[in-house]
């Protein structure tokens, strides 16, 4: 099985833009910037610091945004938030080096810059940066305590090293800050999942998915802790929502095997099995299953 790790992206998050100068010059560049802000920000859903490459068409979109906001660079070439959103725009693109030249300066101009030492931290850990991730997390929270996204962020460093009393610590803040974020919840779930709470993970992951239907993440570590909560039926439906939502999710496919084997629903077993090995094969946990399955010695019902 499994062990439900996938957290819910962080996003690379352009500054919000200050509107209303006077100038004509000026009013045109706030206006680019606002226009530039938006289409990143519509492009944030699917950023993902351990997902897969990004896509040419992302990239493409990317490239679109990079050229605009390169010629408002040039034109405030001391404009903080200029580089912050250009930064953000080539780390939506797959760039991180040429992101992190425009965090650095974005800091550099703005020292107290918390936005843009969260966006650095993030291409950190997209490096595998871990030490200089933390860093820039803990420099945003200490900046302005009470910016959510540097916990959910920093809480995720924590998390992934097995670091659970501070990654919930920063779970919990971000919640207390931001009650309407689902990767707070989501990400606090897999950590009492891996601490064997799975009450309290059911009741995050719910609240997740309350917050944001459209994530398949959520059910599927749902449903995780629903089979090991010996509810293979509610497992079941969990992992068959978490691929309607995206049918390219190997892992939810080899998870609805496991629930189906254990009813004793052997085609639906099968199936899910080839699916998760047509999208990850060299799965040996879909192998195996698939072999249990065909062999017709099925792991035991619950």
């Amino acid at each position: 099985m499994r062990d439900g790790v996938e957290a819910l992206p962080d996003h690379f998050r352009p500054t919000p833009v200050r509107t209303g100068r006077p100038s004509g010059a000026a009013r045109r560049t706030a206006a680019a910037l606002a226009l530039c802000a938006l289409v990143l920000a519509a492009c944030q859903a699917s950023d993902s610091v351990t997902g897969p490459p990004v896509s040419v068409s992302a990239r493409a979109t990317a490239a679109v945004n990079i050229d605009s906001l390169t010629e408002v660079v040039e034109q405030n070439p001391r404009d903080p938030t200029a580089y912050n959103i250009r930064g953000a725009a080539y780390a939506r693109g797959g760039d991180l080096q040429a992101a992190l030249a425009d965090f650095d300066m974005a800091i550099r101009l703005k020292p107290d810059y918390f936005q843009a030492y969260a966006n650095r931290a993030l291409a950190y850990r997209s490096l595998n940066q871990t030490e200089r991730a933390l860093s820039d997390y803990s420099r945003a929270i200490q900046i302005n305590p009470n910016y959510d996204a540097a916990y959910v962020g920093r809480g995720n460093i924590y998390r992934q090293a097995q670091r659970y009393d501070l990654a919930l610590a920063d779970f919990d803040a971000a919640i207390r800050l931001n009650s309407f974020d689902p990767r707070a919840f989501h990400n606090r779930g897999l950590i009492y999942q891996a601490q064997g709470q799975h009450s309290f993970a059911v009741e995050d992951f719910t609240t997740a998915i309350g917050l944001d239907p459209n994530a398949a993440e959520p059910y599927n570590g749902r449903g995780l802790s629903r089979l090991a909560m010996n509810d293979p039926k509610a497992a079941a439906d969990d992992f068959t929502a978490a691929v309607n939502i995206n049918r390219a999710y190997a892992d939810a496919w080899l998870n609805r095997g496991l629930a189906y084997e254990a009813l004793g629903d052997l085609d639906s077993a099968r199936s899910s099995y080839n699916r998760a090995i047509g999208l990850a094969p060299n799965s040996t946990a879909a192998k195996e299953g698939l072999a249990r399955v065909n062999a017709g010695q099925p792991v035991a019902r619950i």
